[in-house]
């Protein structure tokens, strides 16, 4: 909250790293952050990054109470790929973690986002975007998939700039508030 304020941010995004050894899976925290930078700085719109908390529903709910206007979970990529790239994750719980969101606060912009560059077709990217619709998901970012480190999935393709762009007027055509694409893109 002192670096908003310092900063004298409009915006800003909290997130944090997985938190699955908490019970609440860091719901808590995210809530105190959302308090105190409203105290500090109350015009500061606030969105918040957050795991999927494992599916825990009161956890959501904690992280809603604060009212960030802005809940960001990141689907990150097909379903088919997400054994490979997020072993501990859901893409079901995802979307439901989306859907439950909005159902909760019906006033929240939910956001999400995904990479690619992993061998998906482009049919499966756009039933990700379908599903997000489906879900009432606001805001979508696509951006391409970059090998951190040698350890990490290797790059498998890059897109070319024309397919991001394909992908943002299909993802308008659904109904997104915005669709941000674009190889350099990030959440």
């Amino acid at each position: 909250a002192e670096a908003v304020r310092r900063l004298n941010l409009n915006h800003v995004v909290i997130t944090s790293v997985n938190r699955d050894d908490l019970p609440d899976g860091g719901a808590s925290q995210f809530g105190r952050c959302i308090e105190e930078v409203r105290k500090i700085s109350p015009k500061t719109t606030i969105e918040v990054l957050i795991p999927d908390l494992c599916g825990n529903r009161q956890s959501l709910a904690l992280i809603l109470q604060a009212s960030p206007e802005v809940l960001n979970h990141n689907t990150e990529t097909v379903p088919r790929l997400y054994r490979r790239t997020r072993p501990q994750g859901d893409y079901r719980r995802s979307l439901e973690l989306l859907q439950r969101s909005r159902q909760l606060s019906p006033s929240l912009y939910t956001k999400s986002g995904i990479m690619v560059g992993l061998g998906e077709p482009d049919e499966e990217v756009r039933q990700v975007m379908q599903d997000l619709r489906t879900v009432d998901c606001d805001i979508l970012t696509i951006g391409q998939y970059l090998q951190p480190s040698q350890k990490h999935l290797g790059v498998e393709a890059f897109i070319p700039p024309s397919q991001f762009e394909a992908w943002r007027e299909f993802g308008e055509s659904l109904g997104f508030l915005q669709v941000v694409a674009s190889p350099l893109t990030r959440s």
